[in-house]
């Protein structure tokens, strides 16, 4: 895998390089000392990922990765000092369409190499993305349960790359009376999915929560996975943190949620796929639209992530809609009006 390193930083950059020529096959492709070098760098010589501090002189890592998202999309990895002292320019950055924010490693005694494991084992799950490991030729597909409990109407909405983003223009139309329990899978790190809740919490009319084991979905919620496991819908209705897959590096995987709602839910509902990178969640809106499911797949227009998740969907003849982001919610908010009246 080809590495690009971003950091203004000289022992920064010789630490990162030093990780990444630590793991077999993978290689530095580039290294950039600020955000308008990696930008015109990315464009040239396309990485496989690019590690990308926060705090630069002149373009900063958040406006440099919206501008690679934009011009040559590739992942990207923010890697700073400290994540917690810089949360919020994080939590900006993966909506600029960072994939995830680690803290740089540092130099021990003797020049060792310390703190370097959520890196590389970050990187490691990104590689198996990037191969299209994506474990759904595991995911069950079981029978619904005898006398299930009742449930609302449910919208499903799953998202990567740019996905915090489009997540808010989505649930911004969302009204107070929403009757339908929304459902939302959006690769992102443990460490921000609590962020995640209070960007979306802020825009959306509906309560906003962390979606937690052994609950019940439910009408007018929005439950946000907030787990390195998968989020699914049981065979007993309620929602539950699995690991398995485990070999998916998609986490919480979309696939997880949309198959186990296809095979579980006792009635129809919405279910959109947003911008994202990879092929995630193509499968198991394929699974929803069999199953009769009013299906969206986000156009490659207003994506973050050209050539992604929602156009794998569309290849796979899993959407009923392709929609630009700005008609989404309310195509969304429609459907499920329409399926409360039958």
């Amino acid at each position: 895998m080809r590495i690009a390193i971003v950091n203004d930083l000289a022992l920064a950059r010789e630490v990162l390089r030093r990780v990444v020529l630590s793991v077999p096959g993978y290689v530095v492709a580039w290294t950039a000392d600020d955000g308008d070098d990696a930008v015109a760098k990315s464009a040239a010589d396309p990485p496989d990922a690019v590690l990308m501090d926060l705090i630069m002189p002149r373009l900063n890592g958040i406006e440099a990765t919206r501008q690679i998202m934009q011009r040559s999309p590739c992942p990207v990895l923010v890697v700073t000092a400290s994540v917690a002292t810089n949360y919020a320019m994080a939590c900006r950055a993966m909506g600029a369409g960072a994939l995830d924010a680690v803290d740089t490693p540092t130099f021990g005694a003797g020049g060792t190499v310390q703190n370097a494991e959520k890196l590389v084992a970050r990187l490691a799950q990104l590689e198996a993305a990037l191969g299209g490991n994506t474990g759904s030729s595991v995911i069950a597909v079981m029978k619904p349960a005898s006398n299930p409990a009742d449930l609302p109407p449910l919208v499903l909405l799953g998202a990567s790359t740019g996905g915090p983003e489009a997540l808010t223009h989505v649930l911004s139309v969302f009204p107070k009376d929403f009757p339908a329990a929304v459902l939302i899978s959006q690769h992102i790190g443990v460490d921000f999915a609590p962020g995640l809740v209070q960007q979306l919490a802020t825009w959306c009319r509906l309560p906003v929560r962390a979606a937690m084991d052994g609950e019940p979905p439910a009408a007018g919620t929005v439950h946000v996975a907030v787990s390195n496991d998968h989020l699914e819908l049981g065979p007993d209705r309620l929602l539950r943190y699995t690991p398995n897959p485990r070999s998916s590096p998609y986490r919480p995987s979309v696939d997880v949620l949309f198959t186990s709602a296809a095979a579980h839910s006792s009635r129809l509902g919405v279910a959109a796929l947003l911008t994202g990178m990879g092929r995630d969640g193509a499968e198991g809106l394929l699974r929803l639209r069999g199953a009769g499911w009013h299906t969206i797949a986000q156009d490659d227009a207003t994506s973050v992530v050209k050539d992604g998740m929602p156009k794998a969907a569309v290849a796979r003849g899993a959407a009923v809609e392709v929609l630009p982001l700005p008609h989404i919610g309310d195509s969304v908010v429609a459907k499920i009006l329409a399926l409360k009246r039958r």
